[in-house]
């Protein structure tokens, strides 16, 4: 692991340990060009960690201290989720060259740096969220190549699966998403294209049965838990 210490962070609101993690793409060229920017003042933007194509960790920022990689959004009832997140910035150029794949090595040093990092702060896997996932009506990283499918594999974060055959319900959609943690106050258009980029993300097109059966599926084998940043 390479130190890289960034001057923007401050601490946890309330005191806060980590709860959660929440994943992004640097949507820059280089490792190194991402790494620069994160510590730069005049940015005012950071992230715990960041991980190049070769695997090499760069920690910019202690766990224990509050950076600044979510902006707005919410998870559940989490609305300050940098109090209560680790973020994970991997390199990786995003739109800037058609969204690539995640190299093996990679992959396989954030699978290390999760592991430990679930452990020791006893975060469940289904808290180990995409940047997507918590403002889907701005973000879309880590985007459309990266695989959830393995981290769940292995217990580091959760996948989904169609075990049921329910009626499309357009209504219904955004409350099963909003137990299992999304925001209920985003259009049902970006709720769909947020949650279709991390658990289908080939899909397209209006509201189907397999994506009521997926979403009724996370609702049901994971909920969110609504202590966590509630009033």
């Amino acid at each position: 692991m390479i130190s890289t210490p960034s001057p923007n962070f401050g601490p946890r609101r309330h005191g806060l340990p980590p709860d959660m993690v929440v994943l992004h793409h640097t949507a820059m060229l280089s490792a190194e060009a991402a790494v620069t920017r994160l510590c730069d003042p005049a940015a005012e933007v950071s992230a715990h960690y960041v991980i190049s194509e070769q695997g090499e960790v760069h920690l910019l920022i202690d766990e224990e201290m509050r950076a600044w990689h979510a902006g707005a959004g919410a998870w559940g009832n989490v609305k300050d989720v940098n109090s209560h997140s680790i973020g994970i910035e991997l390199a990786n150029a995003g739109p800037l060259a058609k969204f690539p794949p995640f190299p093996d090595p990679q992959m396989q040093a954030l699978e290390r740096l999760l592991s430990e990092m679930l452990n020791r702060w006893t975060i469940p896997a289904e808290r180990v969220i995409a940047h997507s996932d918590m403002a889907p009506d701005r973000k879309y990283d880590p985007g459309p190549k990266f695989d959830w499918q393995r981290l769940a594999s292995g217990g580091l974060s959760v996948w989904s699966e169609n075990t049921e055959d329910p009626e499309v319900d357009p209504v219904f959609f955004p409350e099963l998403a909003a137990r299992f943690g999304y925001s209920a106050d985003v259009k049902p258009t970006e709720l769909l294209s947020a949650f279709r980029l991390r658990f289908c993300s080939h899909k397209s097109g209006p509201l189907d049965n397999d994506d009521m059966a997926l979403i009724q599926y996370l609702a049901t084998r994971f909920p969110v838990d609504l202590t966590i940043g509630a009033p």
